[in-house]
C-alpha cells in the first residue's frame, strides 16, 4: 500500500489538533489584509514579528470577509448535496454544534464509508478562524475533485481505495458568520487547544467547537491532520511554541520528517516555495514566534489551488498480531532515536508511520504481556510494509490467565479482562476463572480420550446419505 499526501496535507501519525497537545496552527492575528479588518485587529505583533502578507498601509475601510464566499447555510446545502451525488464513495456525518448551535459537518470520504479498516485515516479542517474563510472553501473543491476523478484519474482512486478522509470544511461557522476572528463567544480557537507547556487539562472550561475536536479525534484513529488558514503564505510545522516563551527554532521529536512533508506541500503550490519570507516556503511554528494551544495549519493567503496535488509520501505501515493465535494486538510503534511512540489502531492493530524516505531506520514493536521486536530498514521512495508476529512472554501466572481468556473464545482484550478484577467483586470474578479453568480441563480432557478412542477403534466409513 502507498501512502499518499494531499495537497491540503502535511501530516504524520501523532493526531494533532487533540488533546495530544500538538501545537502547529496560528492565522495571522497581527496581519492586516483584506480578511483582517483594522477596527477589528489593529497591528498587533507577537514578541515584535508581525505576520504581513503585503508591504503596505491600513486601509480606513470595512471589509466584509465573508464576500462572495458560501454562507453557512449554503455551505450545509453544498455538502449534503455532495453527499447524494457521491453517496457510494462518502458519507456525511457531524461531531458536534457550535457555540450558536450550527453543526459541524463532515465529508467522510472512502471506498468503504463508515467502516473499519486497516487504513490510514486523514482529518482535513478548514475555518478555524471565522475571518478566515478560504480554506472552506478549497476544501470542498478538494472533496468535490476526488468524487469527479475517482475511478478517472490514478490518484483520486488511489486515495479513495487507499486512504480514509474526513473533511471538515468549517470549524467555526459562528466567526464566520459574524465576520470575526473569534467563535460565537469571541474566543480564538486556535489558542482553546490543550497546549504540551503550558497545559489546562479541565476540557469542559473548553470551547463546544474545540471539545467536538477533541472527541472526534479520540474517536478515529487519525494518521495525521491538517488545518487551513489565512494571512500569510507558508507551510508551518512543530513545535509552535517553546518552553521559555523565547522566540527560537524548537524542533519536535519528529522534525526532520515534518520539514520534508512540509517541503512537500511547499513544492506542490505555485508561490509558496519562492517565498522571501520563508526560505522553500517552510518555517518552524515557534521560531516565527510562539503561540500556545493551537491546532496544527497550513497558511494560505492565496485563493489558487496548488498543482501537483497528489504526491507520494513515504512511511512505514503493517499490523501487530499474536504468534499463537494470529489475533490482532493492540500496541505500540517506536522508531529509535525518534522520542515518540506511535500506538496502533485498537481494532486491526495495525500502524502507520510516516518517516523521510532515504534513511535507514529501526523499527520496533511492543504490546504488554508480549516480547518486543525490532527490524531495520531501509526506507525508499515507497512505503514499506513491516507486520510483526509477537510471542507471548511465559510466566506461570499470565500462562494461566491466558489459557482462560482463550478458552471463553471471545472477544475480551486484555485490558477489559483486567478491568474486571477492579471494583467489589473481586472475589466472585476470581471464583469464575477458576471454574472456567477447571471446565476447560475437563474439555481437553475430553477431547483427548475421544482422540485415543478413536485410535483404537480405526477409520470410520463414508457414509452415504
Amino acid at each position: 500500500m502507498e501512502l499518499h499526501l494531499s495537497t491540503l496535507s502535511i501530516s504524520l501519525s501523532l493526531s494533532f489538533c487533540s488533546f495530544l497537545h500538538y501545537a502547529f496552527a496560528r492565522g495571522g492575528l497581527q496581519s492586516y489584509d483584506s480578511f483582517s479588518p483594522p477596527e477589528i485587529f489593529g497591528n498587533t505583533t507577537y514578541n515584535g514579528h508581525a505576520r504581513r502578507l503585503f508591504e503596505k498601509k491600513q486601509i480606513n475601510k470595512s471589509v466584509d470577509v465573508a464576500e462572495g464566499y458560501m454562507t453557512n447555510s449554503e455551505l450545509e446545502v453544498a455538502i449534503k448535496a455532495f453527499g447524494k451525488r457521491c453517496s457510494n464513495i462518502s458519507r456525511i456525518y457531524s461531531i458536534g454544534k457550535s457555540v450558536n448551535g450550527v453543526p459541524l459537518w463532515v465529508i467522510e470520504i472512502s471506498d468503504k464509508p463508515g467502516e473499519d479498516e486497516a487504513e490510514p485515516a486523514f482529518k482535513y479542517i478548514g475555518n478555524v478562524h471565522g475571518d478566515e474563510p478560504v480554506g472552506r472553501e478549497l476544501l470542498m473543491l478538494l472533496a468535490n475533485w476526488i468524487c469527479d476523478n475517482y475511478l478517472k484519474d490514478p490518484s483520486a482512486t488511489l486515495i479513495v481505495e487507499r486512504t480514509h478522509l474526513h473533511i471538515l470544511p468549517s470549524m467555526n461557522p459562528d466567526g464566520f458568520s459574524l465576520r470575526r476572528r473569534g467563535n460565537g463567544n469571541n474566543v480564538d480557537l486556535n489558542r482553546n487547544f490543550p497546549d504540551q507547556f503550558f497545559n489546562d487539562d479541565d476540557a469542559f472550561a473548553r470551547e463546544p467547537e474545540t471539545r467536538a475536536i477533541m472527541e472526534w479525534s479520540n474517536q478515529i484513529h487519525f494518521t495525521a491532520s491538517a488545518s487551513l488558514h489565512g494571512g500569510a503564505l507558508v507551510a508551518n510545522y512543530p513545535w509552535d511554541g517553546s518552553q521559555d516563551k523565547r522566540r527560537v527554532y524548537y524542533a519536535c521529536p519528529d522534525d526532520e520528517t515534518f520539514r520534508f512533508l512540509a517541503s512537500v506541500y511547499s513544492r506542490s503550490h505555485y508561490n509558496m516555495s519562492l517565498s522571501n519570507e520563508f526560505p522553500g516556503g517552510i518555517t518552524n511554528g515557534a521560531y516565527w514566534y510562539p503561540i500556545y494551544g493551537a491546532c496544527y495549519p497550513l497558511e494560505i493567503q492565496q485563493t489558487e489551488y496548488a498543482q501537483s496535488c497528489f504526491e507520494p509520501c513515504t512511511g512505514v505501515h503493517g499490523r501487530i498480531v499474536s504468534s499463537d493465535s494470529g489475533r490482532p494486538l493492540p500496541g505500540s510503534i517506536t522508531i529509535e532515536g525518534v522520542n515518540h511512540t506511535v500506538k496502533t489502531n485498537r481494532v486491526f492493530a495495525d500502524f502507520h508511520r510516516l518517516l523521510t524516505p532515504g534513511g535507514k531506520y529501526k523499527v520496533m514493536a511492543s504490546v504488554p504481556g508480549y516480547k518486543s521486536k525490532t527490524t531495520n530498514i531501509w526506507l525508499e521512495e515507497a512505503a514499506m510494509t513491516v507486520d510483526f508476529v509477537l510471542d507471548p512472554e511465559v510466566t506461570p501466572n499470565r500462562n494461566l490467565l491466558r489459557s482462560v481468556c482463550e478458552c471463553n473464545c471471545g472477544r475480551l482484550n486484555r485490558y477489559e479482562f483486567e478491568n474486571l478484577f477492579r471494583g467489589a467483586h473481586f472475589e466472585a470474578y476470581a471464583i469464575l476463572i477458576l471454574v472456567l479453568g477447571f471446565l476447560c480441563l475437563l474439555f481437553q480432557r475430553r477431547i483427548k480420550y475421544n482422540l485415543s478412542k478413536q485410535r483404537h477403534l480405526g477409520p470410520k466409513r463414508p457414509v452415504a446419505l
